[in-house]
């Protein structure tokens, strides 16, 4: 399917649930954008749970985030429970001028639905002669090191830098679970194991079969104690920064608790001096020789750029089970009185 067909269809759906044609466009093509870049995770396979939202009052489709200026260089956008991409636009446009203005900036997004890629926010950044950094914190699905009840959330963390004009951005975006559970559904949905150590299920023991989280098992921090300690770190800033609180703990308001960060090439150095000597070492890096099992090095950001390529080419995979629910759900809100 091409990415302006899901575009549309994407549009329609968001449209019949109450939505504004112009929010439901940004909403829309961001999770498109996740598409075409091989996170389906956080494509369009997130319309049902949206709508949903909408419908429980989560989400509030017509709302509009509001900046209020704290500090000079920092501020809070209250998403006031819009779509997440709504808010998080809406940030990465204030520190576009708080960091040029400034050198740097923060923004905290308060009641903030589900952002999407955290990855779309800092590559925009980084667009801009920025070096952008993005983090959250989400509800529990994560078990601590070493134990075995949900007690963190997923709490992904993004990087970006600009390269040369004409390569997109160094970007890394992960979540601390070695898994993030968007990926895990889509397994699911294809019946496809995962790896080994990313799941527990419902008795603590270690699993292979993405349904097994569903049934009351939890995820696993990457890295043992390093992932876990850092998505620690994640859950308290974003979590009391944004005014979300922690997931496992008493008070938190749902949704996912946004921070991002942005400074100025240009305060410290050239910006063209800066890509340049970026540039450099990438190319170092993918000259490097590959390692028995691999085939090349990339840059972080390029497998992405080639996915990319690929699907405006020959269009956007949908997993059936996927298809099918979407299908249904543009009848089920179009008909909806």
């Amino acid at each position: 399917m091409t990415a302006e067909d899901l575009v549309e269809l994407a549009t329609r759906i968001l449209v019949a649930a109450g939505t504004s044609t112009v929010d439901a466009q940004t909403v829309a093509r961001s999770l498109v954008g996740s598409n075409l870049l091989g996170h389906d995770s956080h494509g369009v396979r997130r319309l049902v749970d949206y709508v949903a939202k909408i419908h429980s009052g989560q989400i509030v489709p017509r709302a509009e985030p509001k900046a209020e200026a704290t500090r000079p260089g920092t501020i809070v956008v209250h998403g006031r429970r819009a779509f997440g991409q709504l808010a998080a636009g809406r940030a990465v446009r204030e520190l576009r001028t708080l960091a040029t203005e400034y050198g740097s900036g923060v923004a905290a997004i308060r009641d903030c639905n589900h952002v999407g890629r955290l990855g779309e926010y800092v590559a925009t950044l980084a667009e801009h002669d920025l070096v952008a950094l993005a983090f959250g914190n989400a509800d529990a699905t994560v078990a601590p090191f070493g134990g075995r009840e949900r007690r963190l959330g997923t709490n992904p963390l993004a990087w970006a830098a600009p390269r040369a004009p004409d390569k997109p951005p160094v970007v890394m975006d992960w979540a601390t679970s070695g898994v993030a559970e968007g990926k895990l559904a889509v397994a699911r949905d294809r019946d496809e194991p995962v790896p080994e150590g990313l799941v527990l299920d419902a008795e603590g023991r270690g699993s292979t079969d993405p349904a097994d989280f569903y049934a009351g098992g939890v995820l696993l921090p990457f890295g043992g104690h390093k992932g876990y300690g850092l998505s620690v770190l994640i859950e308290i800033v974003g979590g009391l920064v944004s005014g979300t609180g922690i997931g496992s703990m008493p008070g938190f308001r749902g949704g996912f608790g946004t921070v991002l960060l942005a400074f100025d090439i240009a305060a410290f150095l050239p910006v063209v001096e800066f890509r340049e000597q970026t540039e450099r070492f990438c190319r170092e890096l993918t000259a490097t020789p590959a390692a028995e099992g691999h085939r090349e090095v990339l840059v972080p950001g390029e497998p992405e750029e080639r996915v990319r390529r690929e699907r405006e080419r020959d269009g956007i995979p949908i997993a059936e089970p996927t298809w099918h629910e979407l299908n249904a759900l543009l009848r089920t809100e179009e008909e909806r009185p």
